[in-house]
């Protein structure tokens, strides 16, 4: 059986794909589980500084959920179906979220589902113009985070639009809400992943993991804790020999003006 996440590295930056074509790329638990054992190895590895997901074929990023396997553990009640499919896709989405590397989508086709939800999760994503969003769940109710990170990237009124709605929207009404940085030719996709990632790389990898932390651990909580987050994530890069050389670096570029 090929591998359902194909893994390759260009430079410091780690190219990840999903890698079922044949079912849109669907999630499925073996792949969700593949791309958590790549995303372990990837933190440990420090010449590895940021991450971009994309997805294989023409047709899509991800169509989201395998339902067939879904509808399995649903058969076997609630608690099985919790415990298998709903608390698997929120480890997921929630590792990316706190990924201490900038982790990029680079959407590549359909993204309903869990593939919005991945979108939703990860630190930045460019689109196709191909691209095409949707949150079909409104039977079920998503599952992977989707209720709780639209409403706070797109607002909750829009972001309500198309949880109660299950409709569509383009890459550029993504774009327009905020849930992609940008909108590209499709032949331009990965390049300008790529290009993204590079302007991150080249500052300093524990600087970028700081802020990361700071960004996110702060999101969800009132302005004076994340003040307060934000301070304790200074405090861990002021010691430390990149900040020394940074500062030393903009004083010699100030005394040359």
């Amino acid at each position: 059986m090929s591998d359902l996440v194909l893994s390759e590295t260009r430079g410091a930056v780690a190219l990840l794909t999903f890698n079922r074509p044949n079912k849109l790329n669907a999630l499925s638990y073996a792949l969700v589980d593949r791309l958590m054992a790549i995303l372990d190895r990837i933190e440990d590895d420090a010449d590895i500084r940021a991450v971009i997901l994309t997805g294989a074929g023409d047709r899509a990023f991800s169509a989201g959920a395998d339902i067939a396997e879904f509808s399995e553990s649903v058969k076997c009640g609630p608690d099985a179906a919790v415990k298998a499919f709903v608390r698997r896709g929120q480890a997921m989405t929630a590792r990316m979220e706190a990924f201490p590397k900038p982790i990029i989508a680079a959407v590549n086709g359909i993204a309903f589902g869990g593939g919005c939800e991945i979108t939703e999760a990860v630190h930045l994503a460019v689109a196709s113009e191909r691209a095409s969003f949707a949150k079909p769940e409104i039977a079920i109710t998503p599952t992977f985070g989707g209720t709780q990170r639209l409403p706070r990237l797109a607002g909750r009124k829009r972001a309500l639009e198309y949880l109660l709605t299950g409709d569509s929207f383009s890459p550029q009404r993504a774009h327009e809400i905020g849930l992609v940085n940008q909108v590209v030719p499709h032949g331009q996709l990965l390049d300008a992943a790529f290009a993204l990632a590079d302007r991150i790389t080249r500052h300093s990898h524990l600087a970028v993991a700081r802020v990361i932390t700071a960004a996110t651990r702060g999101l969800n909580v009132s302005i004076s804790e994340g003040l307060a987050i934000e301070s304790e994530q200074f405090a861990r890069m002021a010691a430390t020999r990149d900040t020394r050389e940074a500062l030393d670096a903009w004083l010699a570029v100030r005394a040359s003006r």
